[in-house]
């Protein structure tokens, strides 16, 4: 059931002045794709490199996600949007704290995707798409989950036996299965710069 009789509350204190506080813009980078591209990896690094630069930062990771704010949801396609959706709600409040949020999910479905970036302000929402060959995940496979899905011991596993569908419009292309970390770390560096999302390197 919906809730109901709820009215939004303004901050006391304006996300326009933790921005102005903390020296860069409050925004999203929502990393996307297949399990084992590096999306957790990279966002990490991402993390890492803004911290050094003085910036105030968190990784919701997808993992992590699941063991708490989602852990009532499952890999079904409804479970799936509605995880989708409850991370974007968080990252936005992130946003309104003047935080740059860097999520790592593998938000398999387009739509999903674009529904989180309609709900922000324009600008606030930066698709990441971490490009990797599937035969690369597989080869990486850290956690074991490709052998478990090709012996059908995981139903509906994405890039197996549910689709990823791949961005059509992401900000930002990193191809994790043939650059260096450092590599795409820069790339992600130096598109924010040139955004105004953070103004030293």
């Amino acid at each position: 059931m919906a809730s109901t009789n709820v009215v939004w509350q303004n901050a006391t204190i304006t996300r326009e002045q933790r921005e102005q506080r903390n020296g860069h813009r409050a925004v999203t980078l929502w990393f996307t794709g297949l399990s084992g591209s590096g999306k957790s990896t990279l966002s990490n690094a991402v993390e890492a490199r803004l911290f050094e630069l003085g910036c105030n930062t968190f990784v919701f990771d997808g993992d992590n996600i699941r063991h708490g704010l989602c852990k009532d949801l499952g890999f079904s396609d409804t479970d799936r949007t509605e995880n989708i959706r409850r991370i974007g709600e968080v990252a936005k409040l992130a946003n309104q704290s003047g935080v740059i949020a860097l999520t790592a999910f593998i938000s398999p479905f387009r739509a999903d995707r674009d529904l989180v970036r309609n709900t922000m302000p324009e600008g606030d929402f930066i698709e990441v798409y971490v490009k990797c060959a599937l035969e690369k995940c597989e080869e990486r496979d850290v956690k074991g989950l490709y052998k478990k899905a090709r012996a059908g011991l995981i139903p509906a596993f994405t890039g197996i036996s549910s689709p990823y569908e791949e961005p059509t419009h992401a900000e930002l292309t990193v191809d994790t299965g043939e650059t260096d970390i450092h590599t795409c770390v820069e790339q992600i560096v130096n598109y924010l710069l040139a955004k105004q999302v953070i103004s030293k390197a």
